[in-house]
Parts: C-alpha cells; structure tokens; sequence
C-alpha cells in the first residue's frame, strides 16, 4: 500500500452557498504530511470535507492518483476534533466498526484493532467504554480506529485542538511516531503555527484566493530544532503569509 497523491486544480469551495475559497490549485505528495493554515473562515475545513468526498467542489477538479475524486472511499479516511466514538462500544469494538462495515472476518478484525491501540499506547484498555476514558485517551482511539481501516489518506481537522497543552503536545509526538508506521498521505488542518511546524512536511497558508504560500518546513522532526535559523525563517514566513491573507 502506498499514499495517495491528491490533486485540486483551480477549485472554488462553497460552506453553506456562500463561497469560501476561490481557484484553489495544490498538489498534496504521496506520503506527505501537508499542515493546512489559515485565518478563521478561509475554507479549511471545507477543503477537507471536499477531499474526503462529502462536498462538491463549485468549479475545477480533483483527483486522487489521477482519478477523479467524485466521492467518499474507504482510502480517504475524515478524523474530527469530536472523536465521535460510540459510548455503548468498548474501545476495542470502536476500533473495529469500520473494518466491521467493510466485512473484515471477526478475528482479524480483532487482531488489527489490538495492534493499533498497542501502537497508540492503549493495550490493557480495549474492554473500556468511552466515559472511563480521558479526552486524550479517546482521541488515541480515534486515531487507532483510523488506522486499523488502512487508509491511504488522512484527512485531520484540528483533531488536538480541544486537549489542553500537555495532552496536545503527547498526541502530537505520539501522531508523528505512528506516522512511521503507515505510508499515507496526511491533510492536516490547524491554527497552530508550531504544532505545524512540528508535523508537517510542507505548511499551506490559505486564504479565500487560493494557497497563499507554501513553505518547505526543515526536519528532523524535534521540538529541539524549534530555536534554529530555518525553522525561525519558515515560522515567519508563515506568520507574514497568515497576517497578509485576510478572509
């Protein structure tokens, strides 16, 4: 299995018949992560929902690996801010559902799940219902449920933006060491300029024109870099980009 490489070409995006972003062109690399900001109603999280299949584009196109992107598929998976788990499922069954949707026999159903909520830091925990769970924990079970359906892309809407700081900066590390594991694209959407420094491959600034600026972000990834001369020149190009782009 490989990442998809997602292509928008001269897009326009609409959120509730009012549009959002017009002439929208990227190309998303295959097994990137690519950070997505912007100021508040720029059109980012209307960008994901469009990539995942769930809203129409006004104008232009989209493809995944150079197929029309025309609906939801299994290989575009959607991770929210709301992890959206089932209170009356255990973290297991959570984990298991979409596999469970997909005809997934019941053995490796549960083989894939465990190993997941191994590689989040959640085994002993699978029998759990949600409310015995921490925000964070809950969120280490989206991600886990995420990954067992095996997607070739993930698309990630502020999915930290409610934990406090502490929390925030486990996931984030944890999000970048499960990362290794899996070849998939990600599309990941905040207003934070470190947390996007610290995932992304590539940061995105959008605005209601289109991409603003694009900005290679140097690696490795560690919060050591942070103070470096490249990563200070990619962090202000960001903020000069984001205080230029009104929406």
């Amino acid at each position: 299995m490989s990442g998809l490489t997602l292509t928008v070409d001269r897009v326009s995006l609409s959120h509730g018949g009012d549009p959002v972003v017009r002439d929208l062109s990227l190309q998303v690399r295959a097994g990137e992560v690519l950070v997505v900001v912007g100021t508040s109603g720029c059109g980012k999280s209307t960008l994901l929902r469009t990539l995942a299949g769930l809203l129409p584009c006004g104008a232009g196109a989209l493809s995944a690996d150079g197929a029309a992107l025309t609906g939801p598929s299994p290989d575009r998976a959607l991770v929210f801010q709301d992890d959206a788990l089932l209170p009356w499922r255990t973290v297991r069954r959570n984990v298991e559902l979409p596999l469970a949707i997909r005809g997934v026999p019941r053995g490796e159903r549960r083989e894939r799940a465990d190993h997941w909520l191994a590689q989040v830091g959640l085994a002993g925990h699978e029998r759990r219902l949600p409310a015995q769970l921490s925000g964070g924990m809950r969120q280490r079970v989206q991600l886990a449920r995420t990954l067992a359906g095996e997607p070739r892309a993930i698309l990630m809407d502020e999915p930290f933006g409610a934990l406090d700081a502490q929390t925030r900066g486990a996931m984030q590390r944890l999000l970048v060491d499960v990362l290794r594991d899996t070849p998939a694209t990600v599309v990941f959407v905040t207003h934070d300029v470190d947390e996007a420094l610290f995932l992304g491959d590539r940061v995105a600034v959008l605005s209601a024109g289109g991409v603003r600026k694009l900005v290679d972000v140097p690696h490795p990834r560690d919060r050591a870099t942070r103070g470096t001369p490249l990563v200070r020149a990619a962090r202000d190009e960001i903020l000069t980009a984001l205080g230029s782009s009104p929406c």
